[in-house]
């Protein structure tokens, strides 16, 4: 018997066929396309691989991805949703703090649906992260709560393993990023020309944060090695690794990996909530390590 429901965002990227063969309530975000002035709204529920493929096909022939986070109205009619159905106890997973203020969204809804359903009672947990990272948690959570395990024991699991939850993202533009504020114009244009590859990781704060820069994606590949090296995956020897319509730099990563570790990563592709802000081409890697963010001074 279940003790309790797991329900995420569509920011953690898991693809549709394993969220319902895992039972997991799912809530949509929203983004826009723009191109030309013409606007055209859609849902992060891809159901298809080739819907992901086509996004990023879009991204790359000059159309403008907007994305907006899950707001009040959604979140409670989500929850609503839930509780109609019977759902008593739910461990929720929102975007990371250190990306938006969802994680607070979510709890003020929840409160509010629990005034009209007085059993509904919504656990929040905050990622620290997003995309792979958030997935990893999402499927924990389900992993724990088929074990037969209660909320509070996933809760505490959880909280305490975000916080291992180590990353290497490398974007091939800076272009997406300079639109997110998160590298300058100046170094956007020099950094494309001169091939740099900024990696990005998130921080204890669940912050992305620039930790180094290399030149060329086959230094990048190097760099998350020697980063997995230096921090090592737990006893559950989980890495993913995700790419934003990069499969064949994906595989190459994997494959090194493999061969470094004799651990066979998971590969996917990364959803347009996330992927719209990384751009197309980028790879990342994600793994549950013994070093938490803070032993390394992130």
């Amino acid at each position: 018997m279940r003790l309790f429901e797991v329900s995420s965002d569509s920011t953690c990227d898991l693809y549709e066929d394993y969220r319902k063969q895992r039972d997991i309530y799912f809530a949509p975000l929203t983004f826009s396309m723009e191109k030309n002035g013409e606007i055209t709204e859609y849902l992060d529920n891809f159901s298809q691989y080739s819907q992901y493929v086509e996004f990023y096909a879009k991204v790359r022939n000059k159309y403008m991805p907007r994305t907006a986070m899950l707001n009040y109205d959604a979140h409670v009619a989500h929850f609503t949703k839930m509780a109609e159905a019977g759902v008593k106890d739910v461990l929720h997973f929102s975007i990371s703090s250190g990306l938006a203020r969802t994680t607070s969204v979510a709890k003020e809804a929840a409160a509010a649906v629990k005034k009209e359903y007085p059993d509904f009672n919504m656990v929040s947990v905050d990622p620290l992260g997003a995309t792979i990272l958030q997935g990893m948690l999402v499927s924990f959570a389900c992993d724990m709560r088929d074990e037969g395990k209660t909320l509070q024991e996933t809760y505490d699991y959880l909280t305490d393993a975000r916080n291992r939850l180590l990353c290497t993202i490398i974007p091939t533009d800076l272009f997406y990023l300079q639109r997110g504020g998160r590298v300058s114009p100046t170094a956007a244009v020099f950094g494309s020309m001169l091939q740099v590859k900024p990696i990005l990781t998130f921080d204890a704060e669940g912050k992305l944060k620039t930790v180094d820069k290399v030149k060329g994606m086959k230094k990048a590949y190097s760099y998350t090695l020697d980063r997995i090296a230096a921090a090592p995956p737990d006893e559950k020897k989980k890495i993913v690794v995700v790419h934003t319509d990069n499969e064949e730099g994906a595989n190459e990563l994997a494959s090194r990996i493999r061969e470094a570790t004799g651990i066979t990563p998971e590969i996917f592709i990364m959803g347009p909530t996330i992927g719209a802000h990384v751009g197309p081409g980028a790879v990342a890697c994600g793994w549950l390590s013994v070093k938490t963010r803070a032993e390394l001074g992130l």
